[in-house]
């Protein structure tokens, strides 16, 4: 029985068996004795996307990971890093040093603030996401076209990411065939954040599954 841990575009967790390339976090929000998750989406307002492999180090998924015996971070999983976007994560500066900084460097650049904190970041993606405001950000088909490559967009509960000017439809499993924009309906929903959407345009370039041709 697949763990509940894997984060679709909305930012909701579900339980399937398709991992995907990235894992991160939102803090602590699973039982270790029972690896279900709490009555909770996060406990902090940085939502991280982190490698899974790093330095030879192993978790129990949804174990006891932290040096006291805790439970530690609850391990999240991605189809990939433009995924981990859209649901309101941020590359971490702990696994992803390199990335982490490019992101920050153009969010700087995107916001036009001299020295900005990590917690300036967290703390405007906080207030965007769809899984902690829970608000729906429309977008017309014609806006689209405005959007940088690696942004997702939804129509009902079907989610797509653009890129090169088509939509990709979105799986747990990888992507579908690329559809013309065209096709899509005239009302649509926004899923990446405004915040990394700026930072999409500045000029971060996230990675993308292989299923995305």
């Amino acid at each position: 029985m697949p763990l509940q841990n894997r984060v679709d575009p909305f930012g909701q967790v579900q339980a399937v068996s398709a991992r995907g390339m990235f894992t991160g976090n939102r803090g602590v929000i699973h039982d270790p004795d029972t690896r279900t998750l709490l009555n909770r989406c996060w406990t902090t307002k940085a939502w991280l996307v982190c490698a899974c492999e790093f330095r030879g180090r192993r978790r129990a998924v949804m174990g006891r990971n932290a040096p006291s015996g805790a439970a530690g971070w609850t391990e999240l999983f991605f189809l990939d890093e433009v995924t981990a976007l859209a649901a309101g994560h941020r590359p971490c500066f702990f696994c992803r040093r390199s990335a982490a900084r490019d992101f920050m460097d153009r969010f700087r650049e995107a916001a036009a603030l001299a020295s900005p904190k990590v917690a300036d970041l967290d703390g405007r993606l906080h207030g965007e996401r769809l899984a902690s405001t829970g608000r729906v950000e429309a977008i017309g088909r014609r806006a689209i076209a405005h959007l940088p490559d690696g942004a997702m967009i939804a129509d009902g509960r079907a989610a797509f990411a653009l890129r090169h000017g088509q939509a990709l439809p979105w799986r747990f499993e990888g992507y579908g065939a690329a559809r013309p924009v065209a096709d899509l309906p005239d009302s649509l929903a926004l899923l990446t954040p405004r915040t990394t959407l700026a930072v999409l345009r500045a000029g971060y370039r996230p990675a993308w599954h292989a299923t995305a041709v």
